[in-house]
């Protein structure tokens, strides 16, 4: 007997489409049931997504953390880079004197 399994795949939304899905739902205009009916996604989901959102929110605003922790990561990248440039002068250094 021959049976056909059918393979699950699990859609994917774009970061836009479930940021206007939740802001959607914070209006307060429509219920879950009929926004989540509109853009074809489960009422879990976007949930989900509204908790997302409301628990990551103030992150958004933090946007002095986020930039000292890219700061601080460009001056490690720019120490190591030093480093790198004086090793390699070493060895240049190094095989011109052993030829």
């Amino acid at each position: 007997m021959l049976t056909l399994r059918r393979s699950i795949v699990a859609k994917r939304y774009t970061p836009k489409l479930k940021f206007r899905v939740v802001l959607e739902l914070l209006q307060g205009d429509k219920t879950l049931g009929q926004i989540a009916k509109a853009y074809q996604v489960h009422p879990n989901t976007v949930n989900n997504w509204k908790q997302t959102l409301l628990d990551k929110g103030p992150e958004i605003f933090n946007q002095n953390g986020t930039v000292a922790e890219y700061e601080q990561r460009i001056a490690d990248l720019e120490q190591l880079l030093g480093k790198k440039e004086v090793e390699i002068a070493l060895l240049k250094n190094f095989l011109g004197r052993s030829r």
